[in-house]
């Protein structure tokens, strides 16, 4: 897969990752842990017959087979989608959702600790400008009258998770680069445990149901196109791009998901979102831009060459 088709997928990703937020605005009577079971479970059903069609009995060896790295990613992936969730419910779309975008910064940081990953100038640029959009809708946020930070205290876990993960699976595809011989773990099985872990936690507490037929329809939309869907071609697209680019083109669920929270449900971010907002599409637009040019410049020296 070139360069620029796993970005565009990238974003595709993002976008389909976005609409938690709106959807969760029209449930009827699920409230917190049921919603983030039901999304769990529905995930968990998408899961079993996409990977069951993708690898069929050979799925729960690979699961049985997979390691501890298997296990770690399953483990991230379910903190995930159950903070996430539980946070969506305890504050507003906004707030979670710039809560998450640290996850560059924590990528990167991840990535420069354990991988040694030497980042180019221009993705610390943007990686700094998007950080400041970020602190400066946060910010504001954090010093609204009557302002909670339950939510984000809850929403802070998705991006630790996410920078675990991202770098993990970055450090097995390496690992296999320099060394054909190690084979590559699949870690595509990874995606199903976290949904059933997550499933498997939140149940009790999501006792007794009160989930309408109108609720469950909307969360086994969200467990189809917003969890399996995006998070197995999340997974795939970790063999082209870089784990901190990753992370980077996954704040764009932050703008996706504030505009359709907005236009959706009537949860107007403010203008110091929207401006907060807009360093991180210009981080974003202008890393890859330059990444696109450099990647061109170095094509033509070779073909020159």
């Amino acid at each position: 897969m070139s360069h620029g088709r796993a970005v565009a997928l990238m974003v595709l990703v993002t976008l389909l990752w976005s609409t938690a937020g709106v959807v969760s605005r029209h449930l009827e009577a699920a409230r917190s842990f049921e919603v983030t079971f039901w999304r769990s479970a529905f995930n968990v059903l998408a899961l079993l017959l996409a990977l069951g069609w993708m690898r069929g009995a050979r799925l729960w060896a690979d699961i049985r087979g997979g390691g501890w790295a298997l296990w770690v990613s399953g483990l991230c992936w379910m903190v995930m989608y159950t903070n996430f969730m539980l946070a969506i419910t305890l504050t507003t779309v906004a707030t979670v959702l710039i809560t998450m975008s640290i996850a560059p910064l924590l990528t990167a940081l991840f990535a420069r600790i354990f991988l040694r990953h030497a980042l180019p100038a221009r993705t610390w640029g943007a990686i700094a400008v998007a950080g400041l959009g970020i602190a400066w809708m946060f910010g504001q946020q954090a010093l609204a009258p009557g302002a909670s930070m339950t939510g984000a205290l809850v929403a802070i876990g998705v991006p630790m998770a996410g920078a675990t993960n991202w770098v993990l699976l970055q450090h097995l595809h390496q690992r296999h680069a320099a060394d054909p011989s190690v084979k590559a773990p699949d870690m595509l099985p990874a995606v199903l445990i976290g949904a059933l872990l997550s499933a498997a936690v939140t149940l009790p507490a999501a006792l007794p149901f009160s989930a309408t037929p109108h609720d469950l329809g909307l969360l086994a939309a969200l467990g189809v196109f917003q969890l399996a869907i995006p998070c197995l071609l999340a997974v795939v697209l970790t063999r082209v791009l870089p784990a901190p680019e990753m992370a980077l083109l996954g704040l764009l669920e932050v703008i996706f998901g504030v505009l359709l929270a907005w236009v959706g449900a009537g949860e107007a971010p403010g203008a110091n979102a929207l401006a907060g907002g807009a360093l991180v599409i210009g981080a974003l637009v202008a890393n890859e831009l330059f990444g696109l040019r450099g990647r061109r410049s170095g094509a033509v020296l070779q073909q020159a060459g």
